[in-house]
C-alpha cells in the first residue's frame, strides 16, 4: 500500500511546494536553533569590510599606477579575500583574532593613504562592538533560555496545560 504525497510525511497539504531542508525537517513544537548573535554581527562586520577593502585597494591603484599600485591593489584583494573567508570561521577563537589582525592592517593601510586611518579605525570599533556586544548578547541569550527550560520543568509547557 502506497501513500498518496498528501499522506507522506513534509507532503502535508499547508506546507509550501518549495521549501528549505530545514523548513521539511521542522514538526510542530519543535524548538528553533537560536543563533549566534556575535557570529552574526562579526561576520557581518567582516564582509563589508572585505567589499571596502577591495574598493580601497582599487583606490590605492588609481592612484599610485606608476609607483606600486598593482602591488597595493593584489594585497588589498587578497586581504578582502581573507576577510570574507574568516567571516566564516567567527565561531572559534582563531576567527575572532585573525580578525583582530585584519583591524589593525587596515587601520595600518593609513600610511598608503590617510584616508585609511579613518576607515580603519571606523570598522575597528564597528568589530570591537560586534565582538563585545555579540558575546554579551549571547551570554543573555543562553541565560534566557536556561531560566525558561527550568520554569517550564516546573511548571509544564503551554502545550501541556491546553
Amino acid at each position: 500500500m502506497t501513500m498518496s504525497n498528501a499522506e507522506q510525511p513534509g507532503r502535508e497539504s499547508w506546507r509550501a511546494e518549495r521549501e528549505t531542508r530545514s523548513q521539511r525537517e521542522w514538526k510542530p513544537g519543535q524548538q528553533k536553533k537560536q543563533r549566534s548573535i556575535l557570529v552574526m554581527f562579526a561576520s557581518t562586520v567582516l564582509l563589508g569590510e572585505a567589499f571596502v577593502i577591495a574598493l580601497f585597494g582599487l583606490m590605492l591603484y588609481g592612484l599610485n599606477q606608476d609607483n606600486g599600485g598593482l602591488w597595493m591593489l593584489l594585497g588589498s584583494l587578497a586581504l578582502a579575500l581573507i576577510a570574507a573567508v574568516t567571516s566564516r570561521f567567527v565561531k572559534k577563537p582563531v576567527g575572532i583574532a585573525v580578525g583582530w589582525i585584519i583591524q589593525g592592517m587596515l587601520v595600518a593601510s593609513g600610511f598608503f593613504e590617510s584616508f585609511g586611518f579613518i576607515v580603519g579605525i571606523a570598522f575597528a570599533l564597528a568589530w570591537w562592538y560586534a565582538v563585545t556586544k555579540g558575546q554579551q548578547i549571547d551570554i543573555e541569550n543562553a541565560q534566557r533560555a536556561k531560566e525558561q527550560e527550568a520554569w517550564e520543568q516546573e511548571h509544564g509547557t503551554e502545550s501541556e496545560t491546553d
